[in-house]
């Protein structure tokens, strides 16, 4: 169903930026109806670019309109810029090739209008075109992605919340669990063993006939089997599943490198400093973070390589366990519970470390602790910090509180993005219309000055010469429009207005109908 959705939209998409070029064909003549024909397939590739690169969707309109006027000004592709600016906006991960791609055709456009149109003024309407049919609709699609994005970091942070909220809480159960068992091996377990020798010593004593010391023996014998089964009671007690190891391993990261490296996954190691001599719960967490970051490694981005960083500085050990991005898909049916990290993230914590994880720019996995390389009894904030409070009034439990720390600042980092793509909505047009405005004060100064016909020349121009040998004589740049108070322009006839001096409100004014010339005349501007 989403993917004959997506067909849909990118239907509906072709019929929608197809339907100006479409009509306005039947009035076009030339080369605008072969530019109008040739458009159509052409948008109907850019809707197929552009999922996948959707830049390169946007260029297609952009290109066809400087093609059919480099003043970007006729609309028959207003609505395609619009649209795939849009979708470019909200589809495209960074900004910067958009910003690239933008600067590229604002430069290009100076030329083209010198060049092809020899009117400067032309290059102040086009860059005004591009900001409204193009730098607005993707701004907006930029807002757009980023308030989308907001929106998954809050469900993420929500299934966080979640996942983390019930890791507390087995954390509380196995801690009440300890306690008992710990208050049962204390009691329960001396009793026992006092019992039983107690036992033992009235066994051997010679004023009991055999039958008395036999079951003297049996009773020393249940003792000793009552205390094996309370052992096991007390082991069942301390975990659900197993029994929380309480010194390092014997594995060192060494070995379990070389072993994750014999399974077929590229792994590197690289240790500086003395990482030998650690504290037990240090080794212990150093030990389960490179374990878990390379399981997780093997999982979801088999073929990449997997580089694991250990470095001592003084009294801090750094560990960061970093993989590529994935070669090949990640294999079927491997799913994440999801609490591995969360797990990672308490034990670094209780060894007095943080720990912080995270895609890379690059493309890959990050996972970077840092520990005390010495004993310390120092808390580090990070993740959900357990916090035992008071009793309630009337109970002897402690009250546990859950304080969240890095979900809360994550979620308002989120928002701030958020809120400066609006500002960045709302302050960038305004200030490259500003830009634009400022830049037509330079373009004044040098249209007036290059658009100045001279007087002998304008007197050699005959009616009835071509366009191209009245164009060989006129000035490199045509004046900014007719003056005003200009009378309209004759029926039929296309009209090109020249400077009779620099800032001068009077003009020249040459007509043409069928590529030649019409009529000249001198407007006189209003006084």
């Amino acid at each position: 169903m989403p993917g004959r959705l997506s067909l849909l939209f990118d239907l509906g998409l072709w019929l929608t930026v197809c339907v100006p070029p479409v009509t306005a064909a039947v009035s076009l003549q030339g080369r605008d109806v072969m530019t109008a024909a040739v458009g159509v397939p052409l948008l109907g590739a850019a809707v197929t670019l552009s999922r996948r690169w959707p830049l390169a969707a946007l260029a297609v309109p952009v290109a066809l309109s400087l093609a059919l006027d480099a003043r970007m000004s006729s609309p028959l592709y207003w609505t395609a810029l619009v649209l795939f600016g849009y979708l470019a906006g909200q589809r495209m991960a960074s900004a910067r090739p958009a910003l690239w791609f933008f600067g590229a055709v604002a430069t290009a456009g100076l030329p083209l209008c010198a060049l092809v149109l020899r009117d400067l003024w032309a290059w102040p309407m086009q860059l005004l075109t591009l900001l409204l049919t193009v730098g607005v609709p993707w701004l907006l699609g930029r807002y757009r992605r980023q308030y989308a994005e907001l929106v998954g970091t809050g469900w993420r942070l929500a299934d966080r919340l979640e996942r983390e909220q019930r890791a507390v809480a087995d954390r509380a159960r196995i801690r009440e669990r300890a306690r008992i068992a710990g208050d049962m091996h204390d009691s329960l377990g001396h009793d026992l063993t006092l019992i039983a020798v107690r036992a033992g010593a009235l066994e051997l004593d010679p004023r009991l006939d055999a039958r008395q010391q036999a079951a003297v023996g049996e009773l020393r014998e249940a003792a000793g089997a009552a205390t094996e089964r309370l052992r096991e009671i007390i082991g069942v007690l301390r975990a659900d599943d197993e029994q929380p190891p309480r010194v390092p391993p014997a594995e060192s990261v060494e070995v379990l490198v070389e072993r994750v490296r014999n399974s077929g996954v590229t792994v590197t190691l690289e240790r500086l400093g003395d990482t030998g001599d650690l504290p037990p719960m240090v080794g212990l967490a150093v030990h389960r973070v490179v374990q878990e970051a390379l399981t997780n490694a093997a999982k979801h981005t088999p073929g990449a390589t997997v580089h694991v960083r250990l470095v001592r500085d003084g009294a801090t050990l750094g560990l960061s366990v970093v993989n590529d991005p994935a070669t090949v898909a990640p294999l079927p049916g491997v799913a994440s519970g999801g609490s591995g990290l969360v797990g990672l993230d308490e034990r670094v914590r209780l060894a007095g470390g943080t720990l912080r994880t995270g895609p890379t720019p690059q493309g890959g996995f990050e996972v970077v602790a840092e520990l005390p390389a010495t004993r310390t009894d120092s808390t580090p904030e990070g993740g959900f910090e357990v916090v035992a409070e008071p009793p309630v009034t009337g109970s002897t439990t402690p009250r546990t509180a859950i304080r969240p720390t890095v979900s809360a600042g994550e979620l308002a980092r989120a928002r701030q993005q958020v809120r400066r793509r609006l500002l960045q909505t709302i302050v960038v047009p305004l200030a490259v219309l500003a830009g634009i405005f400022l830049l037509m004060i330079p373009i004044s100064f040098v249209s007036s000055s290059l658009s100045v016909l001279d007087r002998d020349r304008y007197e050699r121009l005959e009616v009835g010469d071509t366009r191209d040998e009245v164009w060989s004589r006129l000035p490199a740049f045509t004046r900014d429009g007719p003056p005003d108070g200009a009378p309209p322009t004759p029926r039929g006839e296309e009209c090109v207005y020249y400077g009779t001096r620099t800032a001068s409100a009077d003009a020249y004014r040459l007509c043409f109908t069928h590529d030649r010339l019409a009529s000249k005349a001198i407007v006189r501007g209003a006084r």
